[in-house]
């Protein structure tokens, strides 16, 4: 879900916030005019955030064990985005079926209803929690390898990737019922974006090198071709111009929705992991998690306008407002291991 603007005011924090990640570590960026960075340990197995408007938070998912070893911790956490201090920090429940942790990656907010979702990676589910509290209040299975996971607010729903089947899959927010389904068969549906006014629904297909396009009351979904590996993918502002963080390829596709064509091919470095607009401008971030970069693309031009450094193995970035970007990486570089939490103040 997209923000502009911040409230005034924070809820408190109702559970005790981590101790140990509240230090601060300023990082230099390696060639950021004008940009101003301040990174934090967090926690280690750091994967995606996503900002709350509503309760000026910034939430992010953690997940500790690499296949096949079992996950042995996950937790929600939620920051305060100015000085990145830990508020509070929430396990995730057991899996009842098998007894395992419930793994989660994928993350958005629902502010209408006050609600975090995630996606439980390894346990092929989704799962809600309550904002205010952290309490656990669903979980709802069926959604093989679900990845990534955003919320249209205005149409009280939220959908999901499930890599593993092929599938997009929508559920109502209040109900957390399944409502629609749409499958490709050996498609690889990984990064999502909801156009806000039309509802239009895109997912970048990591195994075909193409956007599946589900229009609301469509018959079947509208196959465009992208970049090589797209991972994360995202909307203009006019929902106009998709754009998608192409890892095979190391850069940005700049997608002409209506053309169904790739009318830019902007490289930015390897490894190109997760990107986001900036605001309604022309610019877009792109994570670069084997240069350990973000770059800054005016994709009008098809220009890299900057490079900034970030930690090792930079994993997902996300934009709180039109300036405040937020990365997340797996450097493991804390004092106790912990991941990075880093924010960006991008010049304009």
């Amino acid at each position: 879900m997209s923000t502009l603007n911040r409230r005034v005011h924070r809820t408190a924090a109702t559970t005790v916030a981590l101790a140990a990640c509240t230090a601060l570590t300023l990082v230099e960026p390696a060639a950021a005019a004008g940009s101003t960075l301040k990174s934090a340990p967090l926690a280690p197995g750091l994967y995606q955030s996503a900002y709350s408007e509503r309760n000026d938070a910034l939430w992010a998912t953690s997940s500790v064990g690499q296949p096949p070893a079992p996950v042995t911790d996950s937790r929600l956490v939620r920051l305060d985005p100015d000085t990145l201090e830990v508020e509070a920090s929430y396990p995730t429940p057991l899996d009842e079926g098998d007894g395992t942790v419930e793994a989660a990656y994928g993350i958005d907010v629902d502010d209408e209803h006050n609600t975090v979702w995630v996606t439980n990676t390894r346990n092929d589910s989704i799962a809600v929690y309550s904002q205010r509290t952290g309490r656990h209040l669903a979980t709802v299975p069926g959604v093989a390898h679900a990845r990534e996971i955003v919320v249209d607010e205005k149409r009280d729903t939220v959908w999901a990737t499930a890599f593993g089947t092929g599938s997009v899959v929508a559920f109502d927010t209040v109900t957390y019922k399944e409502t629609r389904r749409v499958t490709v068969e050996g498609s690889g549906p990984t990064g999502l974006a909801v156009n806000e006014r039309t509802g239009a629904v895109h997912a970048a297909d990591f195994t075909h090198d193409r956007i599946i396009q589900i229009a609301p009351g469509s018959s079947g979904p509208r196959l465009l071709p992208t970049g090589d590996g797209p991972l994360s993918i995202a909307l203009s502002a006019n929902g106009r111009t998709a754009y998608t963080a192409d890892q095979g390829a190391g850069g940005v596709s700049v997608v002409d929705l209506r053309k169904g064509a790739v009318v830019k091919s902007i490289a930015t470095g390897q490894g190109a992991k997760s990107l986001t607009t900036v605001g309604r401008s022309a610019r877009v971030l792109v994570v670069n998690r084997l240069d350990d970069s973000m770059s800054v693309v005016d994709t009008r031009s098809g220009a890299v306008k900057e490079t900034i450094g970030t930690n090792a193995l930079p994993n997902h970035v996300h934009m709180s407002d039109e300036n405040t970007a937020y990365v997340l990486d797996k450097s493991a570089s804390g004092p106790q291991g912990e991941d990075h939490v880093t924010r960006i103040d991008v010049a304009r």
